[in-house]
């Protein structure tokens, strides 16, 4: 029987666009594949539509229509980045309407898209992160310069508010601009490294995997501008030798581990002379056919089409439950 899938894009966040391109690739791919795809949008100002009619006239109206739609399906694929997406706010909506979701469910998602939140797991488990303080926005203007910092907001993605500070002047600026997208700011020390991001896959049985790892080559920060101006390149297989590629994957697979994902995340790292450092953790990472992830399980032989496929059998195909790891997989 063709499974009935809900595919769910936008938001009412930064990342509106960012979701809408995964929402359209992944309904898509799912399509080719043989699947009944519907599509829901979350409109920025919080008004749910399908396809292009608005469910109701209100946006507490929508939310009851798309309710519906959500109950028939047999699996919702939740395509929004960052607050209100991300965050595990759609996996509490899917476990209310009892419908299975792909991806990480609410506890996972909360933790993950909260960067404070996520360095305390990573350093319970052993992974190091960079040296950083959590300020509330109310506060900034009693915060001095003392060495060049990254400032970001602790709860937003795709480099949101990420910005570098050399001197008191850049610090007031970058925590301004991190005050617009979360009233708690991240400020960290600047880590000097390569940055390398790992993929790992819970499939339907159970097993998870990390992909081959990535290495991004930007000239400076890689911020928003350089994610989606062209300017970053990838590198997949990163030129890696054999314990820092056994590092970084062990590093991965803990740490997907310890917030208890499910679907695919992206963790990324600071490769340094002493090992891995702990950058962010996305439970729901760009997934067009030109993103990091679906980059990185591509020279693992495993293409677009099947890696969406794969992460639909994993919300829906009953299976046992295991740790097993496995390196490499096609």
């Amino acid at each position: 029987m063709t499974r009935r899938i809900v595919v769910i894009g936008g938001g009412e966040n930064a990342e509106h666009d960012v979701s809408l391109a995964t929402a359209t690739a992944v309904a898509k791919a799912l399509r080719s594949s043989g699947f009944d795809v519907d599509e829901l949008t979350i409109d920025r100002d919080g008004v749910w539509s399908q396809g292009a009619d608005a469910l109701g006239s209100q946006a507490t109206g929508s939310l009851a229509a798309a309710l519906t739609v959500i109950e028939r399906a047999d699996a919702v694929f939740p395509a929004v980045h960052g607050p209100s997406g991300e965050d595990g706010t759609l996996a509490a909506l899917c476990a209310l309407a009892h419908t299975p979701m792909v991806g990480s469910g609410l506890r996972a998602g909360a933790i993950g898209m909260d960067k404070w939140a996520t360095k305390l797991v990573a350093q319970a488990v052993g992974i190091r992160t960079a040296h950083g303080r959590l300020a509330a926005a109310a506060e900034i203007a009693d915060i001095g310069f003392e060495t060049d910092v990254v400032v970001k907001p602790a709860s937003a993605g795709s480099s949101f508010g990420v910005a570098l500070a050399r001197d008191a002047s850049q610090l007031r600026d970058a925590l301004r601009g991190a005050a617009r997208f979360d009233d708690r700011i991240l400020i960290e020390d600047v880590v000097p490294g390569r940055e390398i991001d790992v993929a790992v896959l819970r499939e339907a049985d159970g097993r998870r995997w990390a992909s081959p790892p990535l290495e991004i080559h930007a000239d400076g920060l890689f911020d928003t501008q350089s994610k989606y101006d062209g300017s970053a390149r990838f590198s997949v297989p990163a030129d890696l030798g054999t314990a820092d590629r056994a590092a970084l994957t062990g590093a991965a697979l803990r740490m997907f581990d310890a917030l208890d994902c499910a679907g695919v995340a992206r963790i990324d790292f600071f490769l340094t002379d002493h090992g891995p450092v702990l950058n962010e953790v996305n439970t729901m990472p760009g997934m067009t056919a030109e993103s990091q992830v679906p980059i990185m399980f591509a020279a693992a032989g495993l293409t677009y089409e099947q890696l969406v496929a794969r992460l639909v059998d994993a919300a829906t195909v009953p299976g046992p439950i295991s740790r097993q790891s496995e390196r490499v997989k096609p």
